[in-house]
């Protein structure tokens, strides 16, 4: 399943390309990120693999949309956020309205050079990544009636985390790929 998840970005490049050529991301040197499209403000990416009872999800988000800086966190304050940010991150049912289909979580991983629990690991990757941080967020469901999940509803880390203005989905479900943006107004995607 993880070798599908893995797959879905090359499944769907054709859609990004077209994306692209209607993007207006601003410009930075994007190329040590290895995701699609460029790290942006405000904008994250879901994929997200529907396969018999499994289903994978993962997020990827500038550090900026979750936790609201993407330096290392010194004070109290930024260290409080970030546990916030990695609390809220570990209930992905909530986040993307996971209420039917009954689903339960198996595997969580959560990564980012702000979770990292080593001082001088952290600041060795900080440092070469140090203007933008990212947090990747994996899961992993098992769900007992997969044809019950209608659709994800993301108002709820929307609310959450609202720096986050859009999501680039990318979906393999039953009916096939879909990529489409999902925003606080349209935070609904349809399997």
């Amino acid at each position: 399943m993880r070798r599908l998840l893995f797959a879905l970005p090359f499944a769907l490049l054709p859609l990004a390309a077209i994306a692209a050529e209607h993007s207006h991301d601003h410009d930075h040197d994007h190329a040590e990120h290895g995701s699609l499209d460029a790290h942006e403000h405000g904008s994250a990416q879901l994929n997200v693999v529907l396969d018999g009872q499994a289903l994978e999800l993962e997020l990827e988000s500038p550090a900026m949309n979750l936790v609201g800086f993407e330096h290392a966190a010194k004070s109290d304050a930024d260290k409080t956020k970030v546990a916030a940010a990695r609390s809220q991150l570990q209930d992905p049912q909530a986040l993307f309205g996971l209420g039917a289909g009954d689903c339960t979580l198996s595997e969580t991983e959560l990564e980012s050079p702000l979770f990292e629990d080593d001082e001088h690991e952290h600041e060795e990757h900080h440092d070469k990544d140090s203007e933008h941080s990212e947090i990747h967020a994996h899961y992993h469901l098992d769900c007992k009636k997969p044809g019950a999940l209608q659709q994800l509803n993301l108002a709820e880390l929307f609310k959450r985390f609202p720096a986050t203005e859009k999501i680039q989905v990318q979906l393999i479900g039953p009916n096939g790929q879909q990529g489409l943006e999902l925003t606080p107004a349209q935070p609904t995607l349809s399997f």
